[in-house]
């Protein structure tokens, strides 16, 4: 699937509607649950397309001195749709850069995020879906950062979309909840990587990621002075490199106990069975692994399937639901999955319409698929994305009512499935004509290989990426505004070797012409440390143009 089919799909995923709320959730491998809108909400609707063209020099800093420029054309939409019970929020983008000269740029890109909700049977029935097309630059070691630079040969393309329906009702005195959903997620690279040992770096292909669970509870006090709940559900990602298959199953009983109006103790036990397995590379008559046209191994259809992780028992976890208000919600659990203790819970502030907080820990195994339809189906659907003035790229932060990140640091590009662990929070505030927004997170991903496999020696290896993402934007008048946006990544890969360090910030000017016609000015630096190459790279990059909108 390419470029243009994935911007297809955004457009269908924007155009289906919805806000969602978080009911429930486990971990990666288990899902959340969602449901309309707030009652009352107001309908509103902003489609806005628009064409852009613009003129960009680009300095190089660091290692030399090379100059280029490059004229940028571009076309977008940003659509906003809110309704009682559906909604939608789109932003797509397709950019042209032309070059001049020998050292010319000449790229085509498009980017975009969509997240909807189209409510088949009001406050019961809805269907979700979402998309998300992005660059990111990808290096020696696996890891990738989500802003490319502008004159960059290591650039990949992520694209990840889902769909599905999800259920919240009310049978008797039992509240039924339930949800299935199936997504396709790619990242496209020209080749695998070969790191400084010389070892090769599967990078992730694609993914089918699969998940449905059903959740059936009475509420403390309806019918017990506790409540009760029982749950059943799983997941499976097919990763293409090496047929690697992650599969999580579950079931479990849940008890919650009210201490206080606002304060309730939780507690689950349940049964689970997860696997991981793969095949092994073609060899040739050496036993060395083959490696096809693309840079990543060729998978042996003939070999057996071999597992690579098992484990079925017994699950558990305890922990506390907090909600003092409906503007605060707070919950925590410590417990035993995967053979060993794990934490995950959710923290959201959203004490008034100017400011949102949430927080949010996580532990689950998965490929890289699971870890984007995750991060897509947990994002409100009300939201505005935030791009770099001067690529017109999106970096991962959205300004929206819960106030979330999406995937500010994309981590590792290692093809083999992984517990992957961390920590996301993100917050956005409104002040008078200025609006801020800040995204921050930490993820830990550790490699799960089956013996005797290429994928072997990366097997319990970890690694660890880090992020801080910005923006800011000014109103200056009626007709004026100005914005800003930083960010930085960290990435570091077991062994020390391929440490890789991404920052830059920008700073645009817009200037209303006429009511369609706004002149545009940034400008951006952007700085990238590997540990792989013996130079850092620094760039300056400056844009003039104007943007018409329809």
């Amino acid at each position: 699937m390419r470029a243009r089919s994935f911007a297809s799909a955004l457009l269908a995923a924007g155009l289906i509607a919805a806000a969602c709320s978080p009911a429930y959730a486990q971990s990666q491998g288990q899902a959340q649950a969602s449901g309309g809108d707030v009652p009352g909400q107001r309908a509103s609707r902003v489609v806005q397309p628009y064409i852009e063209v613009g003129q960009v020099v680009s300095a190089e800093i660091s290692p030399g001195n090379d100059v280029v420029t490059f004229t940028q054309v571009a076309a977008g939409v940003d659509i906003n749709v809110q309704g009682r019970n559906s909604g939608a929020a789109v932003s797509l983008r397709y950019e042209r850069n032309i070059g001049y000269g020998d050292d010319s740029i000449d790229t085509d890109t498009i980017s975009g995020i969509a997240r909807g909700t189209l409510a088949l049977v009001p406050n019961t029935l809805n269907l979700e879906a979402g998309a998300l097309a992005s660059r990111s630059r990808i290096d020696a070691g696996g890891g990738a950062t989500a802003n490319p630079l502008v004159r960059d040969d290591n650039e990949s393309r992520v694209y990840s979309v889902y769909a599905g329906p999800s259920l919240n009702t009310r049978v008797g005195d039992v509240d039924v909840q339930g949800l299935a959903r199936v997504g396709y997620n790619r990242f496209e690279a020209d080749d695998a990587l070969v790191s400084q040992q010389g070892a090769t770096v599967d990078v992730f292909d694609d993914s089918v990621t699969y998940l449905g669970q059903v959740r059936a509870g009475v509420r403390p006090g309806d019918v017990l002075p506790v409540g009760l709940a029982v749950t059943a559900g799983g997941f499976q990602e097919d990763i293409g490199n090496l047929d690697q298959r992650v599969r999580d199953l579950y079931v479990r009983g849940d008890v919650t106990v009210p201490l206080t109006r606002s304060l309730a103790l939780v507690a689950g036990a349940g049964y689970e069975d997860v696997e991981i397995s793969s095949r092994d590379a073609v060899r040739d008559a050496n036993g060395v692994p083959v490696i096809g046209p693309d840079g990543r191994f060729i998978t042996d259809s003939t070999a057996p399937r071999r597992i690579a992780f098992a484990v079925d028992g017994l699950l558990w976890d305890v922990g506390v639901m907090w909600r003092p208000s409906s503007r605060t919600s707070l919950q925590a659990s410590v417990g035993r999955r995967y053979d060993s203790t794990t934490y995950y819970g959710n923290f959201t502030y959203v004490p008034n319409q100017r400011s949102a907080l949430a927080i949010s820990v996580y532990d689950g195994v998965s490929g890289i698929g699971g870890t984007l339809g995750n991060a897509l189906a947990a994002l409100d659907s009300d939201f505005e994305a935030i791009r770099n003035p001067v690529t017109g790229d999106f970096g991962g932060l959205v300004g929206d009512t819960e106030g979330q990140a999406l995937v500010g640091g994309l981590g590792s590009t290692r093809s083999a499935a992984f517990r992957g662990r961390g920590v996301r929070a993100s917050y956005q505030r409104t002040m008078g004509r200025t609006v801020a927004s800040i995204g921050a997170g930490y993820d830990r991903r550790t490699f799960i290989a089956a013996a005797g496999t290429v994928l072997a020696p990366i097997d319990g290896l970890t690694d660890e990426s880090y992020y801080v993402i910005g923006g800011l934007t000014r109103q200056i008048g009626q007709n004026a505004n100005i914005s800003t946006n930083a960010y930085v990544n960290w990435f570091k890969a077991e062994g020390g070797s391929n440490n890789v360090t991404a920052m830059g910030a920008s700073v645009a000017y817009n200037q209303s012409i006429t009511q369609r016609l706004t002149g545009r000015a940034a400008i951006a630096l952007d700085y990238f440390d590997s540990e792989f190459t013996a130079q850092d790279f620094a760039f300056a990059t400056a844009l003039v143009g104007l943007r018409y909108n329809f």
